[in-house]
């Protein structure tokens, strides 16, 4: 690797002075160490269930060790930030409104103690983004930090397929890339490489990185995110792109070469490889299969016929594992309409919308770009993949999004004492 990206320029620059040209330094006063911070609740979202693992992990480690994640995150925000400092954050509001029904349908106790563990796992994820939101400030920061994250995580996948290949692409997932060395599954591995190719090819639209440093990201998670065929991380990747790239227009000489480009180059791969396409498309399915999204839509339809009583309409039926009927829901509308109810649904709901409509009302910039990105990615993804009423990656993706949609904190000016006017005789006037 390039010395630029050990130093941690992926993709950016050092975070010191001497930054080469077009790169970004870190802002004054924004701690390294709130990068770990960021990694930590990365490590805690990536789950402890998955595909078999080269080394059997035992499931009740990895769960130690995503939750002293979690903890170790909170204990160092709070170091950081010990006079609790914060910024006013519509997007961690609502998520701490979120708590309520969460916390007030799991005291009920019909999924067992464990829905209690979860809700404090969301208390201790939203507590740790309200102690780094001091340094939400518009950046890159933290997009910086994302990349790095979610990069790291990548190589462990692309390790594990060069060590067991069998194991990394097993026929149980239909030969289907996963994580061999800590249990992914194809559509983890997909979100993280579909994230990290549209926040690191902007960075290059916007100048921020060399295209050399961000080849290094964007080529391998091209392979890995082909590997998993994972359709919804593909099409929220593409229409993330159209639109965030579509607000760089108007003021993006590159972009709209970029986007020129694209389309061109689309046009023809769509016309000389359709046949390819279409069978990577499909993955092997029938038209039956493919048309209730691989068996999703019967668990859905169970799960709205189920009878529920008010209660359960309303604050839902507490923090589960996602489920219905020992069916995971890989709907996020519906498992917060499971979990949280019809509270849970409406404050979720304000979240992408204020999200959106913050995003709309700023000027064109990158940062803008960066977070309509996040944001059209996430309600993408929400059709076919559950996350949004607990801490998960595509709540880390919409922070992200908040802290690049949050204003610049503007510099106080000092105040002067005021001094009287001191009067001048007539005589002295002539």
């Amino acid at each position: 690797m390039s010395e630029d990206l050990i130093r941690g320029g992926l993709p950016g620059a050092p975070d010191t002075a001497g930054t080469r040209p077009g790169a970004e330094p870190r802002p004054a006063g924004t701690p390294k160490a709130v990068g770990i911070v960021w990694a930590l609740l990365g490590l805690n979202t990536l789950g402890s269930a998955g595909a078999k693992t080269i080394v059997p992990l035992p499931r009740s480690l990895i769960q130690m060790a995503t939750m002293g994640a979690l903890v170790t995150a909170f204990a160092l925000a709070l170091a950081l930030n010990l006079r609790l400092r914060i910024r006013a954050s519509a997007f961690v509001f609502l998520l701490t409104l979120l708590l309520v029904p969460s916390v007030i349908s799991s005291l009920h106790l019909e999924v067992g103690l464990g829905a209690l563990f979860r809700c404090t796992r969301l208390a201790l994820f939203i507590g740790t983004l309200w102690l780094i939101s001091r340094w939400w400030d518009g950046g890159l920061t933290f997009v910086r930090h994302h990349i790095r994250m979610y990069f790291a995580v990548l190589v462990l996948v692309a390790a594990g397929l060069v060590l067991s290949p069998g194991t990394a692409m097993p026929e149980y997932y239909g030969g289907r890339l996963v994580g061999a060395l800590w249990p992914l599954t194809p559509p983890q591995i997909g979100q993280y490489s579909a994230v990290i190719i549209g926040l690191t090819l902007l960075l290059v639209l916007g100048r921020k990185t060399t295209r050399a440093d961000a080849a290094l990201v964007i080529v391998p998670a091209l392979v890995l995110l082909a590997l998993t065929h994972t359709r919804t991380a593909t099409l929220g990747l593409l229409v993330g792109l159209v639109l965030a790239i579509g607000s760089l227009i108007l003021t993006s000489a590159a972009a709209r070469r970029f986007f020129a480009g694209t389309v061109l180059c689309a046009t023809v791969a769509a016309v000389a490889f359709s046949s390819a396409l279409q069978a990577w498309f499909l993955r092997g399915q029938d038209k039956e299969n493919f048309s209730n999204l691989t068996g999703r839509a019967k668990v859905w339809d169970a799960l709205l016929a189920a009878p529920r009583t008010t209660g359960e309409k309303v604050f839902g039926v507490g923090l589960g594992d996602k489920s219905f009927g020992g069916l995971p829901i890989d709907n996020s509308w519906l498992a917060v309409y499971h979990e949280q109810g019809l509270i849970g649904i409406t404050i979720v709901a304000s979240i992408i919308i204020v999200l959106g409509g913050v995003a709309l009302l700023r000027p064109p910039s990158l940062p803008r770009a960066c977070a309509i990105f996040l944001i059209s990615y996430v309600a993408i993804s929400s059709y076919t993949e559950a996350g949004l009423g607990d801490a998960s990656p595509y709540l880390l993706h919409l922070a992200l999004a908040a802290s690049l949609l949050a204003a610049p904190a503007s510099a106080t000016p000092l105040s002067t004492a005021a001094v009287p006017r001191r009067r001048i005789p007539p005589w002295a006037r002539r």
